[in-house]
């Protein structure tokens, strides 16, 4: 069999089931399995009406997105496997294209997408670099949108005026991955050491520390809603699941020291911007502006993440 793919769902139905349906208009070209993996969350009986050529697994725990697409793979039979998100359409041709390129190189281990907002405009996060001190540290919206090219994001891909261009990223999308199964099978497969994100993250770090690459095409185009299945996740812990994800992955990567001394960035960071939005509070307050609302959740984030960076908060 060519393919497999693969789709974790948790309370995220209504789009699984738009995301099954674009897959199932495209892959014409491809001997292909779909394999829906429920991460506890919900009764998904209706794909299996909808859809009976779609295997329905149902985790009885929930095993997060590692755990779950670990059990997706232990179920496939494909020599190739794409991890999908449910919260994604995928456009005419994309999976083909992603495939043949993969078939094509010998040496390539893992491909991914061009990732589309709902307005068809791009998603810079559909390549970054491996995480670094630096370019944690200097992640802040205002920065990567006026430089996204800086080499640090990893994303010069992006902006290529090559609308067929393959090129060499670190790391690709965790929403639209596709990884030979060999591959994939001899790194280990997905990493339980992540919860919740950072897991395409080693995933691809241990594909190159193999000695294979990991590549974005920008002619295979899916459209990622995103965040769906974490919207019902409260704000305080997906702000420390995400610092810590990255701190696991530095410890692994880089050693205990390093990945402390990021931690100890951490609290730098969130010191300074915790000063100046008590300083943007007080004049919001007296101006009785409607953006505090934005400013207080602002700060009850960054509040979160200095008490786990001193370890107030597991």
């Amino acid at each position: 069999m060519d393919l497999s793919v693969i789709i974790v769902n948790w309370k995220s139905l209504e789009f699984a089931k738009h995301c099954i349906a674009s897959l199932l208009a495209t892959l014409h070209e491809l001997e292909y399995e779909i394999i829906v993996v429920d991460n506890a969350s919900e009764d998904c009986s209706e794909i299996s009406a909808m859809y009976p050529e779609v295997r329905l697994i149902n985790s009885e725990h929930n095993v997060g997105f590692a755990g779950a697409n670990n059990l997706g793979f232990a179920n496939s039979s494909g020599d190739k496997l794409l991890f999908l998100n449910p919260d994604t359409l995928v456009l005419p041709n994309a999976v083909l294209r992603m495939a043949l390129i993969l078939d094509a190189e010998p040496q390539l281990g893992a491909v991914g997408c061009r990732l589309l907002n709902p307005d068809l405009t791009l998603q810079m996060n559909s390549t970054q670099r491996f995480p670094t001190i630096m370019n944690q540290l200097l992640s802040i919206n205002f920065i990567r949108r006026h430089w996204p090219r800086l080499p640090m994001w990893g994303m010069q891909g992006l902006f290529s005026d090559k609308p067929y261009e393959v090129f060499d990223v670190d790391v690709v999308s965790g929403a639209c991955l596709m990884v030979k199964r060999d591959v994939f099978e001899s790194v280990g497969c997905f990493s339980r050491d992540y919860f919740m994100y950072a897991e395409e993250v080693d995933l691809c770090w241990k594909i190159v520390r193999a000695g294979y690459k990991v590549c974005h095409a920008s002619h295979a185009r899916v459209v990622h809603f995103g965040g769906q299945s974490t919207k019902s996740s409260s704000n305080a812990s997906m702000d420390i699941a995400m610092r810590k994800s990255v701190f696991t992955f530095l410890c692994k990567s880089r050693g205990t020291l390093y990945a402390t001394l990021y931690r100890m960035t951490l609290v730098f960071s969130a010191a300074l911007r915790l000063t100046l939005l008590t300083l943007v509070l007080a004049v919001l307050n007296w101006r009785g502006a409607r953006s505090r609302t934005i400013a207080i959740r602002a700060f009850k984030k960054w509040a979160n993440v200095a008490q786990w960076a001193l370890a107030i908060r597991a």
